[in-house]
């Protein structure tokens, strides 16, 4: 197991790289899930290695992760390829995200919005990133000052969450306009990407992908009214919280990044993380329809089902 919980505070050092003209990488840096079974894909991804002459080594995130290869610094890769899912895949953009290099999304048990590329797929998707037949899917990031400590940036969300007893108490400001002030479990601020997890569950809007936007999605309150907000790019958020007795933490991507949370501001930054894709890949609205996460009504299946039925 090796993880790298300092990367949730370090802040990216500039935009990624643009897609290369078509080369093989000389050297490849892996991220894995910690208890899934990588082997398959790991053995693809090794044979295609070795063929090509590339190095391959195990890189650190922060996340825990099985050991399957000699270690080495992150930015001596040329790509980084996650096998896992959705939450390996985000662990690595993270710190690819730093070291401004790309990221493949191997799927290793689902097929999820990130790790997109399926185990049969693996070969052939080095093969088409080694002639420059992929196309670069970008990712704004969350820029968090808080009012002590070091900056912090997300890719999916940051999450003011109440620790224990007692009720978390945030103000939120939007370029210095009061928007609402919520009692209960606290709030939740997505990018496009992270609309697609924690925010839904809450009961937040799903942004469109490419949309330019974030939302504050309140958690879970004690009374009144305050909508979950999409806000624009240009703009800043500001959450000042009051915790209860029990306290309030701050989590970003999922991961703790502080016990203790007062004030904090938050603005969009664009083209932070770069992910691998292919034109065939399905698009994320028709990933979730998939997996089943976004369902039609009932009565339109209804429908649907008369319909192949043969009946009126």
């Amino acid at each position: 197991m090796m993880s790298d919980t300092s990367a949730i505070s370090t802040s990216p050092a500039g935009g990624p790289a643009d897609a290369p003209p078509g080369e093989p990488p000389k050297r490849i840096g892996l991220v894995v899930h910690p208890s899934r079974s990588v082997d398959q894909p790991l053995r693809l991804v090794r044979e295609w290695s070795e063929e090509h002459s590339v190095e391959l080594f195990q890189v650190p995130a922060a996340y825990s992760q099985r050991r399957v290869a000699e270690q080495d610094e992150l930015g001596q890769s040329d790509l980084i390829v996650s096998i896992g899912g959705d939450g390996t895949t985000l662990a690595a953009l993270r710190s690819a995200a730093v070291a401004k290099r790309p990221v493949l999304g191997i799927a290793c048990g689902s097929l999820g919005a990130l790790a997109t590329v399926a185990v049969p797929d693996v070969t052939r998707s080095l093969e088409r990133f080694s002639r420059g037949e992929w196309q670069p899917r970008r990712f704004p990031a969350l820029s968090v000052t808080p009012g002590e400590g070091d900056p912090l940036f997300a890719l999916n969300d940051v999450a003011v969450i109440r620790a224990g007893g007692g009720q978390v108490r945030v103000s939120a400001r939007v370029d210095g306009s009061l928007y609402a002030r919520t009692a209960g479990d606290g709030a939740l601020v997505s990018t496009a990407i992270g609309s697609s997890g924690y925010a839904i569950s809450a009961g937040g809007p799903l942004l469109a992908g490419g949309l330019n936007a974030f939302v504050l999605t309140p958690l879970p309150k004690h009374g009144g009214f305050s909508p979950p907000l999409v806000i624009g790019p240009n703009s800043t958020l500001e959450l000042e919280v009051g915790a209860g007795f029990g306290g309030a933490r701050l989590e970003v991507d999922g991961q703790v990044a502080g016990e203790r949370v007062r004030l904090l501001t938050i603005c969009l930054r664009e083209g932070v993380a770069t992910m691998v894709s292919f034109p065939d890949q399905e698009t994320l609205l028709a990933g979730l329809r998939r997996r089943r996460i976004v369902l039609d009504s009932p009565r339109v299946a209804v429908d649907d089902a008369r319909g192949a039925a043969g009946c009126p």
